[in-house]
């Protein structure tokens, strides 16, 4: 476990180019992965990935926000910025995996959708609000995990999730707290003051009961020592998915209802 940070070291740590990405985490592990691309509608999105994926004897449909490292790397990723193309797709891989009754792993790590003209004349908003909504009544188990940071709505659309999880050093939030600190006091050099008064780490919202577990980080979390943090959540993940077969259609829907209307 790494050592006790403030809330806006976390912060610091989550954005790190370091970090281990989703593409990072799907290859350490699932056994096998097939990305699938396009949203039928206007064009990929490099800012999200999707695909299926195995996992022991389980095939699952895997969606998450992808960041670059390198300026070329970005470019692509769009800085792990989704346009609606993006939400769309993955979208797509969800009504996909509810008609082959695949469970949804999702990997949330965005500072928030992409903001530009074109994204707003293409329904930014819309295809936020209507991922919401279909995943509100998926009937196929969800998981999300926040593996970075997990940033206003452009992370929430992939996560209304029957659990969300976080990485021990990820930050889950309405707004940056640059974008906080300048709405509140006009000032956003104060972002560390409001990264503390947004109670926006794992530990803050386990303990405010907005997510179900935090899973503990190695110090200086990257690629290189991805290995045991990566055992860890494929252990719980199989735990996850054998939990939720279990269950039937209506208790998977009538959970994640719950959860969300129990906050």
């Amino acid at each position: 476990m790494s050592a006790e940070l403030t809330a806006w070291e976390r912060v610091k740590t989550a954005r790190s180019v370091t970090r281990p990405t989703s593409l990072d985490f799907i290859s350490a592990i699932f056994n096998k992965f097939m990305e699938l691309h396009g949203d039928r509608v206007c064009r990929d999105d490099g800012a999200i990935i999707a695909g299926l994926a195995t996992i022991d004897d389980s095939t699952v449909t895997v969606i998450g926000q992808q960041k670059g490292r390198t300026l070329k790397q970005n470019a692509k990723r769009n800085y792990g910025m989704p346009n609606p193309d993006g939400y769309r797709k993955a979208l797509r891989l969800m009504k996909q995996a509810e008609k082959f009754n695949r469970p949804v792993i999702c990997f949330i790590d965005t500072p928030g959708a992409y903001c530009g003209i074109e994204a707003e004349e293409r329904g930014q908003g819309e295809a936020i609000a209507r991922n919401l909504f279909e995943m509100s009544s998926l009937k196929v188990p969800v998981l999300s995990i926040v593996i970075g940071e997990g940033g206003s709505g452009g992370a929430l659309a992939l996560g209304v999730a029957n659990e969300v999880w976080m990485l021990e050093n990820a930050t889950y939030s309405i707004l940056s707290p640059e974008g906080f600190a300048t709405i509140l006091w006009k000032d956003s050099k104060r972002a560390d003051e409001a990264a503390e008064v947004m109670k926006i780490t794992a530990s803050d919202l386990k303990e405010l009961g907005m997510i179900e577990r935090i899973i503990p980080e190695n110090e200086n979390l990257s690629v290189e020592n991805i290995g045991e943090v990566s055992c860890t959540l494929r252990q719980d993940i199989l735990e996850f998915i054998n939990e939720y077969k279990k269950m039937s259609v209506d208790e998977i829907t009538e959970q994640r209802y719950a959860r969300f209307r129990n906050m």
